[in-house]
């Protein structure tokens, strides 16, 4: 594993406890979509297993030599000590036919029943469930919260969450929590161009200003050329698009069937990319900006739910981004 980057308040809170000796039973991992708090929460539950089994072998920071016996463990997926709770396939049989909608309580009976036996390697354990807000309310959260109340010895949490408000306040209150900030777009960068190393820096730069600070988010739209469709919003933002060129070429591009991945990047990215010229802007153009920013959400949000036409969609989003370059 590579060490993480960014967030390092909330890296630093945790490596303290863990050196002090006193690391409280459960942690919430608190923040947008996408910025590493799942990535973050498996590398600590290495090191913490690492730490409990082989701490000779150890130096400072987050890794564990590749060669140690828990770094393989984690490899092949078998560490008898790390528990993983997430949503599971819908059908085990056809796994791609995409995720169950939440956790059930059944998998967090399953989870409690794994802790009758003892650790095997150290006296410490380590969960991670990636998300908490998708644990099916309210059984399934009132179960993992009667764990949560009465931990097992030597049983650290890590709890995913891209919204705490959500949670229950009782299982809040017994966490502590680290805060998980969107990147800087020179942190999210690096990441880009070592997850798409034959990218384009054009390609990268669009992708930066999509993630909105997270790797995750940008990494979404990898593939899709967005630095093409950037390009064709700026130029409508620009010029208001007064012959309508830009517009119908986009529509038609993005409205034919084999379109559909580039049609939904561009659903979710024109809101947020009037939103980022709204920035610059002040006094009535702001107020039109802001108005069109408005009418952008409620399109996307419109098109996805109602299966609208995505010709006249597209049409009718790059109208919205017209208006800001119109006098």
């Amino acid at each position: 594993m590579t060490d993480p980057i960014g967030n390092e308040a909330a890296r630093a809170a945790l490596a303290a406890a863990m050196a002090s000796g006193a690391l409280h039973h459960a942690w919430l991992l608190a923040g947008p979509e996408g910025v590493g708090k799942a990535s973050f929460a498996r590398m600590a539950a290495r090191r913490m297993l690492a730490e409990g089994a082989e701490p000779d072998r150890l130096s400072p920071g987050w890794n564990i030599p590749d060669t140690s016996q828990t770094a393989q463990l984690f490899a092949s997926g078998a560490h008898p000590d790390y528990r993983e709770m997430r949503r599971l396939p819908k059908d085990a049989d056809k796994p791609d036919q995409g995720l169950a909608r939440s956790i059930p309580i059944a998998q967090v009976r399953q989870l409690i029943a794994s802790f009758a036996t003892k650790p095997s390697f150290s006296e410490r354990r380590v969960v991670v469930i990636d998300s908490i807000d998708e644990v099916e309310r309210p059984g399934a959260a009132n179960a993992l919260l009667k764990v949560l109340e009465e931990p097992p010895q030597g049983t650290i949490f890590l709890l995913v969450s891209h919204s705490p408000g959500r949670l229950l306040p009782t299982i809040r209150s017994r966490c502590r929590l680290l805060r998980f900030d969107p990147l800087t777009a020179a942190e999210v960068a690096p990441i880009l161009r070592a997850e798409l190393p034959d990218a384009t820096a054009s390609e990268i730069d669009a992708l930066v200003r999509a993630g909105e600070g997270s790797p995750g988010r940008a990494l979404g739209f990898a593939g899709l050329d967005l630095a093409a469709l950037e390009a064709d919003m700026t130029l409508i933002a620009t010029t208001g698009d007064p012959s309508n060129a830009v517009r119908s070429r986009l529509s038609r591009l993005l409205g034919l069937k084999a379109a559909q991945p580039r049609y939904e990047a561009f659903l979710e990215r024109a809101p947020s990319f009037i939103a980022e010229r709204a920035r610059m802007l002040s006094g009535e153009p702001l107020r039109v900006a802001l108005d069109a920013y408005a009418a952008a959400r409620n399109l996307a949000g419109a098109a996805q739910g109602l299966s609208l036409d995505a010709s006249g969609t597209v049409f009718e989003m790059g109208g919205l981004i017209a208006r800001l370059g119109r006098p």
